[in-house]
């Protein structure tokens, strides 16, 4: 064996330059602007290079931290990913939450989380965790109000000493969604300085305070704010429980963060570890007695505000790039929310797929065998540093303003809050932002409807409201579906194609696209040999709606087609396929009623068509 050593053939290579780089990219892109063509700006101002060079993040000091090491950017465990597999049932009758409890784990589930609010007595708890070990499988107990009562039931119970789990005790969450305290306190902390005293030393497997993130995230709120916001909110419990004499370490060892986790998949990542470094930073201001009391507890859920109604089985798919994100994120406990959770109650299908995400990627991905595959990445690492930066400028910009409860009660954070949902609902307007199956490539033939379970919805907010993103263009929908039930027509959408094959079929593409979303019916052609046919066509169809697709040039051809059109029957709308802006005020003359196109606002147009449809 020749043990002499052999250059590499990268050596054959000579080095190049980020300036040689920049060079080529500036050359290819011909004069067109670098910063609109290849730089990326999310919705929180932050702007993302087209590539990163290990030069772009020599400068940033977490990258040199091993896991398990302050600040925690790596997570809090040396070795390994190995976070808790979770699942929720939310379920009120508390036989049929056991059930479904005893059935997952079972199946492989690691935790649960159940629905406290009907736990009022030690037999109610009882009957709740029959057959469930909590020192085994750990149990978080979720939608109850009296918490201080709830853990004096259970620190009765024989072996609670052992028990592992949380609370979803948060009344800072509650007067962020309500606007009030969920007792008749000013603040609900004095309680809460009490039951960590009596109840931390007989439930020290319990995390007894909940910092509900997803409230932001589910509230539209960017990642950024996400961030800032939560951390804020962890950072009043600590004040707040500092003043009542509780050490900063006694109080973060028994606080989770619960975070959301959205599709943005490389950001989502970031965002989990910039979170853990910041409240790393956070808590050591406090000088806490124990050296790790800066590790941050973080439970990942997978989004509400980006799940879909129609198309419902495209939220698998966003459910798995949010579960992979949240374990490569370093989460320490994740729950998957069953797809149909938007319109139905989950059931043994969905609960089943939820479940399995989580265990295909921990016992078949074997996701759990690396701690912090991320780090090194360039971009991850240089995302995680711009997530942190941002996010601490809006805590301390929170902090002057006088904290997290003075930031509620004044509107801070909601107004936030709401520009970036004026933003978001304008991208998902004008498909900036898509929703497959939803405001994009609709299924014309699905109906939803009949399947939309009555579900509790939190109609007292008076706080930070929860909504989704794509729910404007399911209630568009909707309401074209109410109509058909009402016994009319579905609205018609004739497609006039001719000319140029392939602009004609990619414009009648789109606008089938764009009606579609409405859920009116498309009836296609395959291009009609003369002008007179297609108007022949249109009319004889009788369709509510007559969509010229063509190329610009032609559709100086089609002037008297739209007129026509018009004269035969005036009630239909005769639209143009495009922006043919040198001949637009020939077609608005001879009749055109309207023209789409990629800027058109695709919300605003189709809820015009459905009142003058008389859709309401």
């Amino acid at each position: 064996m020749d043990k002499e050593k052999k250059p590499g053939f990268i050596q054959d290579f000579p080095p190049v330059s980020t300036q040689e780089w920049e060079e080529k990219i500036i050359a290819d892109l011909k004069g067109a602007d670098y910063e609109k063509k290849l730089v990326w700006k999310t919705i929180d101002g932050l702007k993302i290079k087209p590539y990163y060079r290990s030069e772009h993040i020599d400068t940033i000091a977490h990258t040199g931290i091993l896991p398990g090491q302050a600040p925690y950017v790596r997570g809090k465990r040396s070795a390994g990913n190995n976070w808790t597999i979770r699942q929720d049932f939310l379920e009120e009758d508390i036989t049929l939450a056991n059930k479904r409890a005893l059935k997952a784990i079972d199946k492989g589930v690691e935790s649960v989380g159940l629905n406290a609010g009907a736990v009022n007595t030690p037999e109610d708890l009882s009957l709740l965790l029959s057959g469930i070990d909590p020192s085994e499988t750990p149990v978080h107990f979720l939608q109850g109000r009296d918490y201080p009562a709830l853990s004096g039931i259970i620190t009765e119970k024989e072996g609670s000493l052992s028990w592992k789990g949380s609370f979803e005790n948060d009344p800072l969450g509650y007067f962020l969604l309500y606007g009030k305290w969920p007792s008749k306190e000013d603040n609900s902390i004095s309680g809460l300085a009490e039951m960590l005293n009596q109840d931390g030393k007989k439930l020290p497997g319990f995390r007894l305070i909940t910092v509900n993130g997803q409230y932001y995230h589910n509230a539209g709120a960017s990642i950024v704010q996400e961030v800032a916001f939560s951390l804020a909110q962890g950072n009043e419990y600590l004040a707040l429980l500092s003043e009542e004499g509780i050490d900063a370490a006694d109080t973060t060892a028994t606080m989770q963060f619960n975070l959301a986790v959205g599709s943005s998949y490389f950001l989502e990542i970031a965002k989990l570890r910039a979170a853990r470094m910041l409240w790393a930073r956070i808590s050591e201001q406090y000088k806490p007695d124990n050296p790790r009391a800066g590790v941050m507890n973080l439970h990942a859920v997978t989004s509400n505000w980006n799940k879909s109604v129609y198309d419902p089985y495209v939220n698998m798919l966003r459910t798995t790039t949010e579960a992979m994100a949240a374990s490569i994120g370093g989460a320490d406990s994740m729950t998957v929310e069953p797809f149909d959770s938007t319109f139905k109650k989950p059931e043994g299908f969905s609960y089943r797929i939820a479940r399995n995400q989580q265990i295909i990627l921990k016992h078949e991905a074997y996701f759990d065998k690396v701690a912090d595959p991320a780090a090194g990445s360039y971009y991850v690492e240089q995302l995680t540093d711009s997530i942190a930066h941002a996010a601490l400028k809006l805590f301390l910009e929170l902090e002057e303003n006088g904290g997290f409860i003075k930031s509620v009660e004044s509107g801070f954070i909601r107004s936030y809050i709401e520009e970036t949902c004026q933003k978001r609902d304008m991208d998902i307007a004008m498909r900036k932002q898509v929703f497959v199956g939803t405001n994009l490539y609709p299924n014309t033939e699905e109906r939803i409807i009949d399947k939309i379970e009555p579900r509790a919805k939190l109609t007292d907010l008076s706080g930070l409201m929860q909504y989704r993103g794509p729910q404007a263009f399911e209630a568009l929908r909707m309401a074209v579906e109410g109509h058909e039930k009402k016994g009319f027509e579905t609205p018609r959408v004739f497609m006039f194609t001719y000319g140029n094959p392939a602009m004609r079929k990619a414009r009648a593409t789109f606008s089938a696209n764009f009606f579609g979303v409405a859920g009116y019916r498309i009836i296609d052609n395959l291009g009609f040999e003369d002008i007179e046919s297609g108007v022949r066509a249109s009319i004889e169809s009788g369709s509510e709606i007559v969509v010229l697709c063509s190329s610009d040039e032609e559709y100086a051809e089609m002037t008297g087609a739209v007129s026509a059109i018009k004269n035969a029957s005036p009630k239909t709308q005769v639209i143009v396929a495009g922006n043919p802006k040198e001949i637009a005020d020939k077609l608005r003359d001879a009749g055109a009623d309207d023209f789409i196109h990629i800027r058109t606002n695709v919300l605003d147009t189709l809820s015009s068509y459905n009142e003058k449809l008389g859709i309401i």
